[in-house]
């Protein structure tokens, strides 16, 4: 079984330096910073741009962002669980949100795109990111690098997948 940051030797889905209850954590026991892993999905929309656009090899743009960008307020291991994540399972992304889509998805936008594989990715790999924080973190991105009113329409998108990836957390959110 791998012991990536996606999958943990006890094939849960949470990285190996995450507590159940107290959400990720730092070596040594430390909380981990949420904008930490904000700033790693905003480095990571824009590395899988790069990938999706320039069809460069993953490791070297994860080189190249880790030699421009200063990762010191940065969740690193989200990073690379990101940007190796989506692509190792861009297929099974893909089909998951063609079914939610209202156009195919070679006529969405790259930017739309990327932010879409990372919410699909994050809802179906990353249990311990509430669901609504995983839309919320999408819509940021869109809001911050895709075109007017993208989030809604990537809000949308995630907010109809959401129950079909995960059925339970959205049924005991919405009892409240």
């Amino acid at each position: 079984m791998s012991t990536s940051p996606m999958n943990n030797s006890t094939g849960n889905s949470m990285r190996n330096n995450d507590s159940p209850k107290n959400g990720p954590q730092k070596k040594g026991g430390a909380k981990l910073n949420p904008s930490a892993r904000s700033r790693a999905r905003r480095l990571a929309l824009q590395a899988l741009y790069q990938w999706q656009i320039a069809k460069s090899p993953l490791n070297q743009i994860e080189a190249q962002f880790r030699s421009d960008n200063d990762f010191g307020n940065v969740d690193d291991g989200y990073f690379s669980a990101i940007i190796h994540g989506v692509p190792a399972q861009v297929s099974q992304l893909d089909d998951i949100m063609s079914g939610a889509l209202d156009r195919p998805l070679a006529q969405l936008d790259p930017v739309e795109l990327s932010a879409l594989r990372i919410g699909c990715f994050e809802l179906m790999n990353r249990k311990d990111v509430p669901y609504r924080v995983v839309i919320n973190e999408a819509i940021e991105l869109v809001k911050r690098f895709g075109a007017q009113d993208s989030h809604r329409y990537i809000n949308g998108i995630l907010d109809k997948l959401a129950p079909r990836l995960r059925a339970d957390e959205v049924k005991a959110y919405r009892k409240k």
